[in-house]
């Protein structure tokens, strides 16, 4: 695999609590045309690179097309093929396009959903450390207990993409998460 010879700067998105999802002060990070996807596998160029930044325990698939959430785990999305339109945030949140060769670093508690896709839209998820994640959707009930879960996740080793020297450690140490 070839890296390529420079950083893409992730641009930085901030969810508050809703009171429906609980977000995070952490901020969403978003590479746009991050990864190349010209191979005949482009799945395996995202599971590998994750993989080798112990971002693990990866899928292939879509997004559901309802607003849900993680409090077990960060989680890291590479798109693959085709373009999407992510809300992001919950119910007042952010539509964003997404299309393939892009990366969006969800922090645990931000509400996700696909409100429309391309039909060869797909994306490649991994966890930090291979984690295991749960799907909470905002119900009465999931919260105190998703909240604890996500003050207590530790900040992740590695960028999904550049490993140990990429932003995401930087700019969420400035954002208030804790190291292991």
């Amino acid at each position: 695999m070839t890296r390529q010879q420079s950083f893409v700067q992730p641009e930085q998105l901030n969810f508050k609590d809703d009171g429906i999802f609980p977000n995070s002060p952490l901020p969403l990070l978003f590479y746009r045309d991050a990864i190349t996807t010209d191979a005949k596998d482009p799945a395996s160029i995202f599971e590998q690179r994750f993989a080798e930044n112990d971002w693990t325990n990866s899928w292939r698939d879509g997004v559901y097309s309802f607003p849900h959430y993680h409090s077990t785990s960060h989680e890291v999305l590479g798109v693959y093929s085709g373009a999407a339109t992510l809300r992001l945030g919950g119910e007042h949140g952010k539509n964003v396009e997404v299309h393939a060769g892009d990366v969006v670093v969800i922090p645990a508690g931000v509400a996700h959903q696909n409100v429309g896709a391309s039909n060869d839209f797909g994306v490649v998820g991994a966890y930090p450390d291979g984690r295991q994640r749960d799907l909470l959707r905002g119900l009465p009930g999931e919260r105190p207990k998703a909240d604890h879960n996500i003050a207590s996740l530790p900040l992740p080793e590695n960028d999904p993409i550049y490993g140990v020297e990429g932003p995401l450690r930087g700019i969420w140490k400035s954002a208030g998460a804790k190291s292991k």
